[in-house]
């Protein structure tokens, strides 16, 4: 049987979510009964159709409904646009309803993080947005925990829905060291999760 493994599924238009991926993917490492497969989606046209091939010409590669369906534990990322999901992100969900009507996802769980650049560009906004389609589909989702001393002093991004960035116009990737401790507890939290439901 093949080891349990959480997926982190994001879109980045300027790097810093896949950046912040990075990182998740680290706290995840710490638990060496849990895999972690880090994937993407790929742009589309203001019409909605795709308009990148199969594979990727940089970065990871994309997710396929498989790989999301077969996954022990789900952390979902994207920019905040408006407040809310970046419409690759949301096209890729929206084509989950097989997923959904099977329950594929129920009782698994899931975490979201995001990245804006402005510090009150609707990060919490973009966080709830993520969080809506993961409670349609059943999974449970996690917070990010006060116990970690970082959510309480950092004057960059954080959250207790789930970590951000500040992408500031002089560093857009640049995390600080605030958001790198958060993003790998966020991490580390949720294969704790997977790892006691897997026992």
């Amino acid at each position: 049987m093949a080891s349990p493994y959480i997926l982190i599924l994001y879109y980045s238009r300027h790097g810093s979510v896949a950046e912040m991926a990075k990182h998740i993917a680290r706290g995840i490492k710490q638990h060496a009964s849990i895999d972690v497969k880090i994937r993407q989606v790929p742009d589309v046209a203001p019409t909605t159709t795709e308009t990148t091939p199969e594979i990727p010409e940089k970065g990871v590669p994309y997710c396929t409904l498989e790989e999301l369906a077969e996954c022990s534990g789900l952390i979902l990322g994207s920019p905040s646009y408006f407040g809310s999901i970046a419409s690759p992100l949301k096209h890729f969900l929206d084509q989950t309803s097989l997923l959904w009507m099977t329950g594929k996802l129920v009782d698994k769980p899931a975490s979201v993080f995001t990245s804006g650049s402005s510090m009150h560009g609707g990060h919490e906004m973009c966080l709830h947005a993520l969080a809506i389609p993961l409670f349609h589909h059943g999974m449970i989702v996690q917070s990010q925990s006060y116990k970690a001393k970082e959510l309480m002093q950092t004057r960059t991004g954080g959250t207790p829905y789930g970590v951000s960035h500040f992408a500031s116009s002089t560093s857009n990737t640049e995390l600080s060291q605030d958001e790198i401790a958060l993003c790998e507890i966020q991490g580390q939290r949720l294969a704790t999760l997977v790892s006691q439901l897997n026992k």
